[in-house]
Protein backbone atom coordinates (compact mmCIF):
# COMPACT_ATOMS: atom_id res chain seq x y z
CA UNK A 1 0.00 0.00 0.00
CA UNK A 2 1.15 3.61 -0.98
CA UNK A 3 1.05 6.09 2.01
CA UNK A 4 1.34 9.92 2.21
CA UNK A 5 2.99 11.54 5.11
CA UNK A 6 2.34 15.43 5.34
CA UNK A 7 5.00 16.66 7.73
CA UNK A 8 5.24 19.51 9.45
CA UNK A 9 8.46 20.59 12.48
CA UNK A 10 6.60 22.15 15.34
CA UNK A 11 7.70 25.66 16.56
CA UNK A 12 10.88 25.17 18.40
CA UNK A 13 11.98 21.54 17.24
CA UNK A 14 13.99 22.75 13.79
CA UNK A 15 17.33 22.71 14.83
CA UNK A 16 16.52 18.63 16.50
CA UNK A 17 14.78 17.48 13.07
CA UNK A 18 17.59 19.04 10.92
CA UNK A 19 20.00 17.24 12.61
CA UNK A 20 18.44 14.16 12.78
CA UNK A 21 18.06 13.91 9.12
CA UNK A 22 21.60 15.35 8.29
CA UNK A 23 23.09 12.60 10.77
CA UNK A 24 21.16 9.31 9.88
CA UNK A 25 19.29 10.31 6.50
CA UNK A 26 16.22 8.91 7.30
CA UNK A 27 16.26 5.58 6.57
CA UNK A 28 13.24 3.51 5.87
CA UNK A 29 12.72 0.39 8.47
CA UNK A 30 12.69 -2.80 6.73
CA UNK A 31 9.60 -3.23 4.91
CA UNK A 32 8.88 -0.15 3.70
CA UNK A 33 10.21 2.06 0.14
CA UNK A 34 10.28 5.86 -0.51
CA UNK A 35 8.87 6.45 -3.59
CA UNK A 36 9.56 10.43 -2.86
CA UNK A 37 10.48 12.87 -0.34
CA UNK A 38 9.61 16.90 -0.83
CA UNK A 39 10.70 20.18 1.54
CA UNK A 40 8.65 23.39 1.14
CA UNK A 41 11.99 25.73 0.58
CA UNK A 42 12.28 27.66 3.38
CA UNK A 43 9.58 26.38 5.54
CA UNK A 44 9.14 23.28 8.15
CA UNK A 45 7.14 21.19 6.18
CA UNK A 46 7.08 18.86 3.36
CA UNK A 47 5.43 15.53 2.04
CA UNK A 48 7.04 11.81 1.61
CA UNK A 49 5.64 9.44 -0.27
CA UNK A 50 6.13 5.14 0.68
CA UNK A 51 4.99 1.82 -0.34
CA UNK A 52 5.00 -0.94 2.14
CA UNK A 53 2.84 -2.18 5.07
CA UNK A 54 0.82 0.06 7.76
CA UNK A 55 3.06 -1.74 10.77
CA UNK A 56 6.72 -0.58 9.05
CA UNK A 57 5.01 2.67 8.46
CA UNK A 58 3.99 2.62 12.02
CA UNK A 59 7.72 2.22 13.40
CA UNK A 60 9.04 5.27 10.52
CA UNK A 61 6.45 7.48 12.88
CA UNK A 62 7.35 6.19 16.15
CA UNK A 63 11.18 7.07 14.84
CA UNK A 64 10.14 10.61 14.21
CA UNK A 65 6.86 11.20 16.34
CA UNK A 66 9.44 12.96 18.82
CA UNK A 67 9.86 15.61 16.21
CA UNK A 68 6.91 16.00 13.51
CA UNK A 69 3.76 16.06 13.57
CA UNK A 70 2.28 14.06 10.50
CA UNK A 71 -0.77 13.43 8.84
CA UNK A 72 -0.90 9.88 6.95
CA UNK A 73 -3.51 9.67 4.09
CA UNK A 74 -3.19 6.19 1.66
CA UNK A 75 -3.14 6.85 -1.58
CA UNK A 76 -3.73 4.64 -5.19
CA UNK A 77 -2.44 5.82 -8.46
CA UNK A 78 -4.73 6.08 -11.94
CA UNK A 79 -5.05 3.25 -12.93
CA UNK A 80 -6.34 1.56 -9.07
CA UNK A 81 -8.75 4.41 -9.28
CA UNK A 82 -10.15 4.50 -12.99
CA UNK A 83 -10.51 0.66 -12.65
CA UNK A 84 -12.66 1.23 -9.03
CA UNK A 85 -14.39 4.18 -10.86
CA UNK A 86 -15.00 2.09 -13.83
CA UNK A 87 -16.54 -0.88 -11.53
CA UNK A 88 -19.11 2.01 -9.68
CA UNK A 89 -20.04 3.64 -13.04
CA UNK A 90 -19.68 0.90 -15.47
CA UNK A 91 -17.54 2.22 -18.03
Amino acid sequence: MKFMVAWNIPPGGYKAAVERFLSTGAPDPKGLKTIGRWHAPGSAHGWHVVDGDATALAELMATWGDLLETQITPVIEDEEAGSSLAKVHGK
